[in-house]
């Protein structure tokens, strides 16, 4: 059995909304006349659960709440969900930025954290000079970081620059040598937040490969943080889902995102929007239904409100799949047709036939969009309905296509000519 890098036990961590600290003498000589009884912080027993959305009933607010987990050495352990979920909270935590209220974590080595841009850096510092502060943060020797030096720069793009203060780069240069100190200084758990988003894609792409070869060839630990559902299940060899500051799912990473994309999808359709008000799926014989056989044409139906007098308006929609990557669009304006509302009616029903959709086995969402014929979009509605394709022999030869193939498969007509 692999061993075991970190191990979190029972961490939670609870703030007070709208103070710092505990906002009054009363609760600190409260806290401490039960500290001194040998009785538990009283404050502990009361909090609400960190569900942004809901309104507060408490003072007291549980970021996170009763999380445990084990990393071994060499794993790249995603954390994944909502914003606001708890992530940088934990994060934070693991690198003992702050910490916890209750519960311990039990680590071996050196972490290195990558949480906010620039994190660790002195602004007032060069580049080369927080190459070193950091190497030493980290309890490295000045030889250790100057055999690294060359590799950072070079990796970070910036030599031009090394020799400028930190203050005058800019977000996207901070972000490529806080990750290149931070990955090329031999850490045992490299801690990386949503950071990386920060970079552009060549970076992105260098940063996501490098991580890749300090698990895989240097056998050491990457806790990666994410909305990049993509990049997560690419790097991520174990996944854990938060929700509302509680873990809600651990295990294998393709399963995690799934039940993390699911909770973001919705199948009812009906909403109380400036122009749409209900959407539905109908098959070909115009039955309700959610689920599609591969290339069986489907119907989308929208329901608008019926705003009077508007005129001018183009209807359309985007199919996504599960990691929220766009695969298709279509408009009115693509056929130059207006959608004229100028009739008075209290609801008007438009229907799209999708003929053929060459879509592969899997689930897919569609958001709906109303623009004006002149420019500016009136109305949005992200994820209004999602709908699933299954599995079906479209060639006729037995097999049976599914997402191996990837999102959409094609219509080829095949020759073979031989020359004799």
């Amino acid at each position: 059995m692999s061993e075991v890098i970190l191990k979190v036990e029972h961490i939670s961590k609870q703030y007070r909304l709208g103070l710092v600290g505990t906002g009054t003498l009363s609760h600190d000589l409260k806290r401490w006349f039960y500290k001194l009884r040998g009785k538990e912080d009283p404050y502990l027993k009361i909090g609400d659960t960190n569900d942004r959305s809901k309104a507060a009933k408490s003072d007291y607010v549980w970021a996170i709440k009763d999380i445990n987990f084990e990393v071994k050495r060499g794993e790249v352990l995603g954390i994944i969900g909502k914003n606001g979920a708890g992530k940088s909270t934990l994060l934070k935590i693991l690198s003992r930025v702050t910490s916890p209220t209750t519960g311990q974590i039990k680590t071996k080595g050196r972490i290195a954290s990558l949480l906010e841009v620039g994190t660790g850096f002195h602004p007032e510092l060069t580049g080369k000079e927080n190459i070193y502060l950091n190497g030493a943060i980290l309890g490295m020797t000045k030889a250790e970081i100057k055999a690294k030096e060359q590799e950072i720069v070079e990796f970070s793009g910036c030599q031009r620059y090394i020799d400028t203060p930190v203050k005058r780069y800019s977000s996207g240069m901070r972000v490529r040598l806080a990750f290149a100190v931070a990955a090329f200084l031999e850490p045992d758990i490299l801690v990386v937040d949503e950071v990386l988003a920060v970079g552009d894609a060549e970076f992105q792409k260098k940063a996501i490969g490098k991580m890749q070869d300090i698990s895989k060839g240097d056998g050491r630990t990457v806790l990666f943080v994410s909305h990049n559902m993509a990049a997560v299940e690419n790097l991520c060899t174990r996944a854990i889902l938060l929700e509302n500051g509680k873990v809600k799912f651990e295990g294998d990473t393709k399963d995690c995102i799934q039940m993390y994309l699911k909770g973001k999808k919705t199948t009812s359709s009906d909403f109380d929007s400036k122009f749409i008000k209900k959407v539905r799926m109908l098959n070909k014989n115009n039955e309700v239904s959610d689920q599609f056989v591969m290339g069986e044409d489907f119907i989308l139906e929208i329901t608008s409100s019926g705003i009077k007098n508007t005129t001018g308006l183009h209807l359309g929609f985007f199919i996504k799949d599960t990691y929220e990557q766009k695969l298709t669009a279509f408009s009115t304006a693509m056929k130059s047709v207006v959608v004229e509302q100028n009739n008075g009616l209290d609801e008007e029903v438009f229907l799209f036939k999708i003929k053929k959709p060459n879509l592969i086995q899997g689930d897919y969402i569609i958001d709906i969009s109303v623009s004006f014929k002149k420019g500016g979009r009136l109305d949005f509605i992200d994820s209004a309905i999602s709908f699933n394709v299954v599995a079906s022999d479209v060639y006729g030869n037995g097999v049976l296509l599914n997402s191996h193939f990837g999102k959409i498969y094609l219509d080829v007509e095949t020759t073979l000519k031989i020359n004799s």
